[in-house]
């Protein structure tokens, strides 16, 4: 049993289950998964900034040059296509939550998504949508 979801949608997923009604051991089992997905997206930030230092100028202090345009403030990217690329690769790997220690978590993550009442829109029902499709395959 596991549960794949793609690091694109990590930080909605997080947010998404912030707001999902849950009380007692169906509460914990959801904060246990939030922490999972916590500790990625930080894995996700640093693995960023080593692209970002990959593909920009650096300064002297071997960090990435930032420059000023109309825009705001941006990193000095070299080349703009290969860093998109291996961004792109990057948010279509996927954190996977492997049954063992997380079976009855993502079980009751499961019949949470499934069987709540809440009412989804626009993105956040998109979301929705491809997180019940994750959590059926387990």
């Amino acid at each position: 049993m596991q549960v794949k979801i793609k690091y694109a949608y990590l930080n909605a997923t997080a947010d998404l289950f912030y707001q999902m009604p849950a009380r007692g051991k169906r509460s914990r089992h959801l904060v246990r998964v939030i922490k999972v997905i916590d500790e990625r997206l930080k894995l996700i930030d640093e693995q960023k900034m080593e692209l970002i230092k990959e593909h920009s100028h650096l300064n002297e202090d071997g960090e990435p040059k930032v420059i000023k345009t109309e825009d705001g403030e941006h990193f000095d990217i070299k080349d703009l296509e290969a860093f998109k690329k291996d961004i792109d690769e990057l948010m279509n790997e996927s954190l996977v939550i492997d049954g063992g220690d997380y079976e009855e978590t993502l079980l009751t993550v499961k019949d949470i998504l499934l069987n709540t009442d809440r009412e989804f829109q626009g993105k956040e029902a998109v979301l929705y949508n491809y997180l019940c499709e994750q959590f059926e395959q387990c």
